[in-house]
């Protein structure tokens, strides 16, 4: 894809959607960092159903250890891999504690060294709470990024470097919003509906179909 091609891509998606949101539900950045752990391998609305309750009642660390594994367990239980899941919350909650004073860091580097935080999450985290642009691969945006070449790459890594080499400046604080969106609700995985797309002239999919 073009330079031309590529912001007129981010341009079209962004008159569409000038300010696009996480749809995880959170209150701070140490509920987003919950919430993104947890969404791992799950839904963001099976995420926000369980954690409805539980961000009325833990918004700290502090909070989440005096909770304790078990309480945790009984509000993520209906998530997928929640035994492993809540293992992870308590034992970043104690590090976040530990090492840094209860606030959770905007460093990529110090996110990755608590439990069930890789780069993806990293990413995520430091995109929505702390406006850094930084752009987090799930199955999504790699699917979108290959599938309409914007930026092709046979790891999610590979395709995170180079849509960060790609996409211009100005729309990289929103790239993965727009991307994830794009492809959760339009270029999905098994039928991509490209009469509704926005971008379909600028994609190099060639099995174009409807929704």
């Amino acid at each position: 894809m073009s330079p031309v091609s590529i912001d007129q891509f981010y341009a079209r998606l962004a008159e569409r959607n000038p300010e696009p949101k996480s749809e995880l539900k959170y209150s701070n950045p140490y509920t987003l960092l919950v919430a993104v752990v947890l969404s791992a391998q799950a839904t963001d609305v099976g995420v926000n159903k369980a954690t409805r309750e539980l961000f009325r009642l833990v918004d700290t660390p502090e909070k989440m250890l005096a909770l304790g594994e078990a309480g945790l367990k009984e509000h993520i239980k209906t998530i997928g891999l929640f035994n492993t899941k809540a293992k992870n919350v308590i034992g970043l909650s104690r590090l976040l504690i530990e090492r840094f004073s209860g606030e959770v860091p905007a460093d990529r580097e110090a996110l990755e060294t608590l439990p069930g935080v890789g780069r993806k999450t990293a990413n995520v985290v430091l995109n929505v709470a702390f406006d850094h642009p930084t752009i987090a691969v799930d199955t999504h945006i790699f699917r979108v990024a290959n599938r309409t070449g914007l930026a092709v790459g046979a790891t999610p890594e590979a395709v995170e470097r180079e849509l960060e080499r790609v996409t211009p400046d100005r729309w990289k604080r929103h790239a993965h919003h727009w991307l994830i969106l794009h492809g959760r609700y339009v270029c999905k995985a098994r039928k991509p509906d490209c009469l509704a797309c926005l971008v379909a002239d600028l994609c190099a999919f060639s099995d174009k179909t409807g929704g």
